[in-house]
């Protein structure tokens, strides 16, 4: 399959998702493919797989680019601008750090950052839950007394 089929697949896949989970949720599930593309970038630079290894890692910075330039600087703020240089600067560890001797120590320094900012999008996601849940309640219970 050509590189640009397969970003054409991505792409599709992509927006599918985007349309069919809440976007704190295709968040979290965005950081678990990075990590998941890391682990098995680093695992075939260390098998000599170089090539198959470079494709891991540009499928993971593909990702990280991605939720770079769709944070909503308006409403984010400082925040958001913090998200971009966060997912930039782990971009930038990974290029440099694919092929150097101590590839394996910065890729699980990378990857552990990574999980970290996926947990914190997970516990945003669980209290943004409650707090509609929470909301909706509200609604429910102040209709009911209005009657």
């Amino acid at each position: 399959m050509t590189q640009n089929a397969t970003a054409y697949q991505a792409n599709n896949a992509y927006r599918s998702a985007a349309v069919a989970v809440p976007p704190l949720k295709a968040v979290v599930m965005l950081c678990d493919g990075a990590i998941t593309l890391l682990q098995k970038a680093l695992e075939a630079h260390e098998a000599k797989r170089f090539e198959e290894g470079h494709i891991y890692l540009t499928r993971a910075t593909a990702i990280l680019r991605g939720l770079s330039h769709n944070l909503d600087f308006t409403r984010g703020g400082a925040m958001a601008d913090r998200l971009y240089r966060t997912y930039n600067a782990l971009i930038m560890a990974c290029l440099r750090s694919y092929g150097r001797p101590q590839a394996r120590e910065n890729f699980r320094r990378i990857i552990a950052s990574l999980a970290e900012l996926r947990d914190a999008w997970k516990f945003v996601e669980a209290t943004a839950g409650k707090a509609a849940k929470a909301r909706a309640l509200d609604k429910t219970l102040e209709s009911a007394a209005g009657r």
